[in-house]
């Protein structure tokens, strides 16, 4: 069995104790890691390879950045960065092949305030990343595109949808580029293992949301057809989000048949 998981750790020196306790505990196969907020030379490699992780990773002083670890093997970096804009120098993507398949790790930009010039950068994102899905759809690779997508799905992932109403989260346009996605032919797992909702993956800091699970679902697998054919099951580990020193996101999983 093969376990795909992702975790935006909102700064990785910050939260390395807990990185380090998630990774030995539930031991996923390959590990994809968002907001890092480190450069490249300050990424501590060497403490995940002291566990029996191996990782390659795209970093940015102080915000953005992401990783892929793999357990006992070495991701092989294919792309970093999305093409289609050569003035973006935020660090959101970076796709390897590992134990067969392909790994695409994404933090898709959040898009508040909206509207605005971070907003329109989200949509122009999107599309550059719906280009590079719809490549990798006709080259017919096993493939999943996983990571923080900033992306409130459907009224059904969210606690408070009036609450949300005005986030570039929720708004009609951030939900038509993901439901473009899904169109192209890939399956949302976490979604399709629970769907009437009521999962969340992410809860604020900040008004008791996480003792009142206040929380909404924006940390998402987006599996091509050749890869939802083993898909076994999704799910997050909702848990790590009430530790001592967290991330405001849990990590989320899919386990896959060899």
């Amino acid at each position: 069995m093969l376990k795909v998981a992702s975790f935006n750790i909102n700064g990785v020196k910050a939260r390395l104790p807990r990185l380090l306790e998630w990774l030995e505990e539930t031991r996923p196969s390959v590990a994809c890691l968002q907001e890092i907020k480190s450069q490249d030379e300050g990424f501590p490699a060497a403490e995940f390879e002291k566990i029996g992780y191996q990782a390659i990773w795209h970093g940015q002083k102080g915000f953005n950045g992401v990783a892929i670890l793999a357990d006992g093997s070495a991701p092989v970096e294919v792309h970093r960065g999305l093409a289609g804009d050569p003035d973006d120098e935020h660090a959101r993507y970076i796709e390897a092949d590992i134990f067969g398949i392909r790994v695409a790790c994404i933090y898709l930009p959040n898009g508040n305030p909206q509207p605005g010039p971070k907003f329109d950068y989200k949509l122009r994102w999107m599309g550059r990343l719906r280009d590079r899905m719809r490549e990798l759809r006709a080259a017919e690779i096993p493939a999943v595109v996983i990571g923080d997508y900033n992306v409130i799905p459907q009224d059904k992932d969210t606690w408070s949808v009036p609450a949300m109403a005005p986030d570039a989260l929720m708004q009609p346009e951030s939900r038509d580029a993901f439901a473009r996605l899904l169109n192209d032919g890939w399956t949302d797992a976490l979604d399709l293992h629970n769907p009437r909702g009521g999962v969340w993956t992410f809860w604020d800091y900040q008004a008791g949301a996480w003792q009142r699970d206040h929380g909404f679902r924006i940390d998402h697998a987006l599996l091509s057809p050749e890869l939802a054919d083993r898909l076994v099951g999704a799910g997050v580990d909702k848990a790590y989000r009430g530790r001592e020193k967290a991330s405001d996101h849990a990590p989320m999983w899919v386990t896959l048949r060899d």
